[in-house]
């Protein structure tokens, strides 16, 4: 029996599968026309290609069927040439998209991207630049011919299913019309699971080249046209950088060459190397946690462990939410994307990391639910040498909610591979459970007790109910339960375990901190960091401000890792940098920049350019002289470097 389908489906499958080989076709001689000497054709990339193709064909054939059903092609007259002429239209723009996408590859070494937008800014002189480096008029009457093709081929496409005999009940054509609009959806969406198949997926396939070959034009200038304007002023660069040179301790800085290059060299102890596992933790917010008094005492095992351990009391992100804490932890840059998170940016994926320097270490990031969220696999896998990813599938324990398998089982799990290793290994964590739908596993609910308190108990310390309480009170369990486990294996003597939240939340912190804290909203970035290795390092409990930024230089150091930091982040353990230490946040939901020193936190709105000075040790204003003017001028000009001095390294920290 063969299947009866409606003629304009009909239409819509024959130029699914001419663009399909078509798109096949440009990435065959793509690939040959730009691959170095002797790289070998890849079927995962070809595969990955023919995915993005088909999606970005899907959503054009959806363009097409709902325009068939107000303009019908089969209809003599003016119905059908308005259809043609339309549906010429979008495949002229499919043309000229492909045909940017080939020129600006071989100009910039990149695909089509959002940024072209930029070059109409000084029209004349890109259009003379096009006009005497690029066959223009041949291009031209190419596009032309094509179009004048297509147009053709559309039209005896038509009449030619227009006489094809469709006899279809409604109830079958309904059928089939509401299959085809489900099958497109799913084919847009790119996967079946949670997250649909995005651009950073490319990155997995671990080589520049091989990633750039399988994107699809059209997806790759649809992903950025969010940043289109989250480029840097480089005039605005280089006023800031004789700044940041100077706060960083960078030797021969030199404008003419913006450089933040800072090398940390050591005598490595290639036979006794410390492990590292950082930990991120979801949500952890200062002001909610026992460190810092909470009369509910939600992190007792925390605590202790902090009296243990190097505590930094004034930690702050860079900025509010998970997507930019974990960025500036991997890559030790604030992200001040102004739109969307850095990660999700395709010109930000190339990332020179300090946890890819770690030679001779074997790498793993954990995570309960998938790195496809927020593109993070991309980062990932794109930065960091022989990464080991263990996400959602890879685990015995079973989801639990969106998040995952519970922080529990993330953790015991981790544990058992870091104690199956023989090398030495540097390893992240990353927690969700402290988040909404704040779920509590019924399994840990016989020896995880939760508590219940009044509404107005709860908000005087900080919480919104009781269920966040719990969820915050359950990470603590979680914490405990990993250490133990892990303090029974023979990895943990040769562990430095280093937790950090990665962002805190609004709230009111009441009588727990200075008012500046709720007034000014850095609750949101105000986190717990410990660096935790009993036999290795001595207590002590800083208050000098630290940064998610500060994570791996600090690392490096405790370790005797030789590397060169490339970016922002400072080591904590340097009394030099350490007696003017500042931490900068850039709140996307705020439109702020600022910094934190000992003493105060200055801040700028980037949108009404105004100005505040608060005091961070108590209620009192800053008093108006000398001393603290300049003071407040210094915190000033540092945060401004921080900010554009991000906005370069974003885009130009690649990988060396």
């Amino acid at each position: 029996m063969v299947l009866k389908l409606p003629k304009n489906i009909r239409i819509i499958a024959a130029i699914f599968f001419s663009l399909l080989l078509t798109m096949t076709c440009y990435r065959l001689f793509f690939y040959f026309n730009y691959r170095t000497q002797g790289k070998p054709l890849s079927g995962s990339m070809m595969l990955l290609g023919l995915r993005y193709d088909i999606r970005i064909i899907a959503a054009f054939g959806l363009i097409i069927y709902f325009l068939s059903l107000v303009v019908n092609p089969f209809k003599k007259g003016l119905s059908k040439k308005v259809f043609i002429a339309i549906s010429t239209g979008l495949f002229f723009v499919l043309l000229i998209a492909f045909v940017s996408d080939f020129y600006y590859y071989d100009y910039l070494k990149q695909r089509l991207s959002a940024s072209i937008i930029g070059f109409l800014q000084d029209a004349a002189i890109s259009a003379k630049m096009v006009w005497q480096t690029y066959p223009v008029v041949k291009i031209v009457i190419g596009i032309a011919l094509s179009l004048f093709v297509i147009s053709k081929l559309l039209s005896l496409l038509i009449s030619k299913i227009s006489h094809v005999e469709t006899t279809i009940s409604k109830k079958n054509n309904l059928i089939i019309n509401a299959f085809f609009i489900l099958l497109s959806a799913l084919a847009i969406f790119g996967r079946v699971g949670q997250y649909p198949l995005r651009w950073s997926d490319a990155f997995t396939l671990s080589d520049d080249f091989k990633a750039n070959t399988a994107l699809n034009p059209i997806q790759s200038f649809l992903s950025t046209y969010t940043f289109k304007n989250g480029g840097y002023d480089l005039a605005k660069v280089k006023e800031a950088y004789p700044v940041m040179a100077n706060y960083l301790g960078i030797a021969n800085a030199n404008v003419a060459n913006i450089n933040f290059d800072r090398k940390q060299n050591y005598l490595t102890d290639t036979i006794n190397k410390k492990n590292i596992v950082v930990v991120i933790c979801e949500s952890f917010s200062a002001y909610k946690s026992s460190m810092f008094g909470n009369y509910l005492n939600p992190t007792p095992y925390f605590n202790s462990m902090c009296n243990e351990g190097i505590f930094f009391e004034r930690c702050f992100t860079p900025a509010f939410g998970t997507a930019r804490g974990v960025w500036a932890t991997l890559t030790g840059i604030p992200d001040v994307q102004a739109n969307k998170t850095a990660s999700r940016n395709p010109a930000a994926v190339n990332q020179q990391t300090i946890m890819n320097q770690f030679d001779g270490y074997e790498k793993f990031y954990f995570l309960g639910g998938s790195t496809t969220w927020a593109n993070i696999r991309g980062v990932l896998t794109n930065n960091i040498n022989g990464l080991k990813i263990y996400e959602e599938g890879d685990y015995k324990a079973a989801k639990v909610d969106v998040w995952g398998v519970s922080d529990k089982n993330l953790f015991l799990e981790a544990n058992k591979i870091l104690a199956t290793q023989t090398k030495p290994f540097v390893s992240i964590i990353q927690t969700a459970d402290n988040h909404r739908p704040y779920t509590i596993p019924a399994e840990d609910l016989n020896e995880f007790k939760k508590v219940n308190y009044s509404k107005d108990t709860l908000t005087k310390y900080g919480f919104e109910d009781n269920n966040q309480l719990n969820a915050f009170r359950y990470t603590d369990f979680c914490f405990k339960k990993f250490i133990e486990a892990a303090k029974k294996e023979k990895y943990f003597a040769n562990t430095i375990f280093v937790f950090v939240g990665d962002h805190g939340l609004r709230g009111n912190a009441g009588n727990m901190f200075p008012q500046s804290f709720t007034t000014e909203g850095i609750l949101a970035e105000h986190v717990p960091l410990l660096f935790y290795a009993p036999s290795i390092l001595a207590s002590n409990r800083i208050s000098k401000p630290a940064s998610q930024l500060d994570i791996f230089p600090s690392i490096a150091n405790l370790t005797k890792q030789s590397i060169t930091n490339t970016t922002l982040g400072v080591n904590l353990f340097d009394s030099i940098l350490s007696k003017n230490r500042m931490a900068f946040i850039a709140d996307p939901d705020l439109n702020t920049i600022g910094v934190v020193s000992d003493s105060f936190y200055w801040r700028r709105n980037l949108k009404s350019n105004e100005e505040n000075f608060v005091s961070v040790l108590n209620n009192l204003k800053p008093e108006n002289n000398e001393k603290t003017n300049a003071t407040k001028l210094k915190m000033k000009n540092i945060a401004e470097a921080y900010y554009h001095s991000a906005k370069y390294l974003l885009i130009n920290n690649k990988k060396k």
